[in-house]
């Protein structure tokens, strides 16, 4: 009998990606009943990561009390593994987007304190490897807030502490928290065990950007997030002077790096603040899921997401899922909200299907679970 797996990404803002390859198995098992389905929700870093995460780790949910981007009072989720020390902690849970009423807050107002917080719940653990996935984030202070939670301070010349990012323009001093500065004031110079005490940070990125420039967060990123044209030349002073006091006073030299630019430069914030190195997203998942395994063993892999776009072929979860597939000689299905440029899918997909197939982009939206399931029944249908 076929073995068919199914590894959909969240459809964003409708569907989390476990209810997608619900709705998908569903639809299918009506089409072809004979078929034998394996569900695998998958993520690359971003809204999901943590819950996705988690279930390949077989970790248990942990709660913590924090704040928001906004500084609101959160009860943070985040996952737990207890045999192998690891934490899973999900960025868009914490500071996302997402969570914040639309367009109240301007990005000059919002930090990743809240981050910090948890990252230090996790080190209380005594956790010996921390993952984050950092997609989704409301913020673009370049860690600067998270820093502050993990101990960083902050002056300006006048040995004034900053407390906000869009102070960064007048940054002298950056001090790191002990036993880092002690280690600093005799004059050595610490090892990467003395920033963090763990053994290993990664910071799951699905994108590529640097900290600053016409590449960087700010202005390829910000408007997603509010900001305005005109907010453009203040972010990038602010987060420039940041990464010069960085380099300048601790050598800590990330702002190119890539992925530095992830996530409104937390990124960066993470590699220099926390010493945490950056791996894909999707390769964080890829590795945990033993995913090269379970779609040779498949005649068929359905994926999905909201919309594919020019971001699903140049990076993003879904598209390199059906290039793995390619590689390995298994067809990949991909199904969406709304397919643009279809014929870009063509070398990617075997097909590549949308839900405004069977009704509105609206209708499909506000029904997302039920257009996917009779979706993925009309193609089981037709399959040979």
């Amino acid at each position: 009998m076929p073995r068919i797996l199914i590894a959909p990404d969240k459809f964003k803002g409708t569907l989390t990606a476990q209810a997608a390859a619900s709705a998908i198995a569903a639809g299918w098992k009506k089409g072809r009943p004979a078929d034998v389905l394996e569900l695998l929700p998958m993520s690359d870093g971003g809204d999901g990561f943590g819950a996705v995460l988690g279930e390949l780790l077989e970790a248990r949910t942990r709660r913590t009390l924090t704040v928001d981007a906004a500084h609101r009072p959160l009860r943070s989720r985040w996952w737990w593994e207890e045999r192998s020390k690891t934490a899973i902690i999900e960025s868009a849970g914490i500071i996302g987007l997402a969570m914040l009423p639309l367009r109240k807050f301007h990005p000059f107002q919002l930090d990743s304190f809240g981050l910090g917080r948890v990252l230090r719940a996790a080190v209380q653990l005594k956790a010996r490897k921390i993952i984050v996935g950092i997609g989704g984030s409301a913020t673009n202070d370049g860690g600067f807030g998270m820093a502050r939670a993990l101990g960083w301070k902050f002056f300006d010349a006048e040995h004034k502490e900053l407390k906000e990012w869009v102070e960064l323009s007048a940054l002298d001093v950056a001090r790191p928290p002990a036993p880092f500065w002690r280690e600093a004031a005799r004059g050595t110079v610490p090892d990467a065990a003395a920033r963090r005490p763990y053994l290993k940070l990664t910071v799951a990125v699905d994108v590529g950007n640097p900290l600053l420039g016409s590449k960087g967060c700010s202005r390829i990123y910000g408007p997603q997030k509010g900001l305005r044209a005109q907010d453009f030349a203040l972010a990038e002073k602010c987060l420039a002077r940041l990464s010069a006091v960085l380099r300048e006073q601790h050598g800590l030299d990330c702002g190119k790096s890539p992925g530095a630019g992830a996530a409104g430069g937390l990124g960066f914030g993470l590699m220099a603040f926390a010493g945490a190195a950056a791996e894909s997203g999707f390769a964080v998942f890829a590795e945990s899921a033993r995913l090269d395994e379970r779609i040779a063993r498949s005649d068929l892999v359905i994926t999905g997401e909201g919309q594919m776009d020019g971001q699903t072929y140049m990076g993003k979860g879904v598209g390199q899922l059906a290039r793995r597939c390619r590689q390995l000689g298994v067809p990949c299905l991909g199904l969406a909200g709304i397919v643009l440029e279809p014929q870009r899918s063509r070398p990617h997909f075997v097909q590549a299907r949308a839900l405004t197939e069977i009704g509105s982009a609206d209708r499909a939206r506000k029904y997302a679970a039920r257009f996917l399931e009779q979706l993925a029944e009309n193609v089981a249908k037709s399959w040979v």
